[in-house]
């Protein structure tokens, strides 16, 4: 039976754990799955630029002996050109998984229902799955554990923010909450993630109050105010965001070891100051990396779920 990486709903915490401890073993030797994805085709079908997604999982495939086609917006425009159906059965007769970069949700989850290879979402309006794996992985990798941190999320209540709830929940990492009024995350992906937050422990807040989120936050993690798709609304978000800008007031509440995050494009001067960004708290570079490892093991564990890799993890 295939499985498909829509949303973290398709992982357990378990996979999860598994798929960081395999992240940690490819990150060690680029050279040791060189050949796991041999005779293998992964097709990117993106209907919007992009820079770490694209670049990561193309050199990704390569790193693990693989195939890669990029299908953009001028080779697929799905639902419009021709029906996601058509084009996920066709896709699935070509290749051997399907990387999705879209921007309704619905899209990746048609590309999902009808194709019988894997699916993966790289983006979409709701989620950013790929990328929050990433994040928590990347906390666990500075901090050698998740237990007893927080991770302070201040800006707009996103795909980001929906997708690093559910990993935060799930892996035990408590998570801040802080967003301007009417740009909470969604309700139900809240309430969700809020249930699974209770089964590990840990809780997940939101507030309007960005200098209550950081207290003593070990991570504080930022991402644009206007995100591809809203530029007609860019001078009512600048008005609306007045205020949570990530500067050095606002990490002086912070943990004095705290780690600065952000999912990158970033726009200096505005949600983020770039004494800041560029200061030695700043993991953007790492975390931009951590993309590329990270996808090799969702790949891996979605096209060969009898991989198994044992590694020893700092507790």
């Amino acid at each position: 039976m295939k499985r498909d990486f829509i949303t973290e709903y398709d992982l357990t915490t378990k996979e999860m754990a598994g798929i960081f401890r395999l992240t940690a073993e490819l990150k060690k030797s680029k050279s040791r799955f060189s050949n796991h994805l041999k005779n293998k085709t992964v097709g990117l079908v993106f209907q919007k630029p992009s820079l770490r997604t694209r670049v990561s999982f193309e050199v990704g495939i390569r790193q693990l002996g693989g195939n890669c086609i990029y299908l953009g917006p001028d080779e697929i425009n799905l639902g419009k050109r021709e029906s996601t159906a058509d084009v996920a059965q066709v896709l699935s007769r070509y290749l051997d998984v399907i990387v999705a970069r879209v921007f309704s949700h619905q899209d990746v989850v048609g590309l999902a229902k009808h194709a019988t290879i894997p699916v993966i979402n790289g983006l979409c309006d709701l989620y950013h799955p790929c990328q929050a794996m990433t994040d928590v992985y990347s906390v666990l990798e500075k901090f050698g554990t998740l237990k007893n941190k927080t991770l302070a999320y201040i800006g707009d209540g996103n795909n980001v923010c929906h997708s690093l709830m559910l990993v935060c929940a799930k892996m035990g990492l408590n998570m801040t909450i802080a967003t301007p009024v009417n740009y909470e995350p969604n309700e139900e992906i809240l309430e969700t993630a809020r249930q699974l937050a209770h089964e590990t422990g840990v809780s997940i807040s939101v507030s309007h109050d960005p200098k209550r989120a950081v207290e003593g936050a070990h991570v504080i993690y930022s991402d644009v105010w206007v995100s591809m798709g809203q530029e007609d609304e860019t001078q009512k978000r600048l008005k609306d965001f007045e205020g949570f800008q990530i500067n050095g007031d606002l990490t002086s509440r912070a943990n004095r070891n705290y780690i600065f995050m952000h999912c990158l494009p970033a726009h200096r001067g505005q949600e983020v100051t770039a004494d800041v960004i560029d200061s030695k708290h700043s993991i953007i570079f790492d975390q931009a990396e951590n993309r590329l490892h990270v996808q090799k093991a969702i790949l891996m564990f979605l096209l060969d779920q009898k991989t198994k890799v044992k590694i020893r993890t700092k507790k």
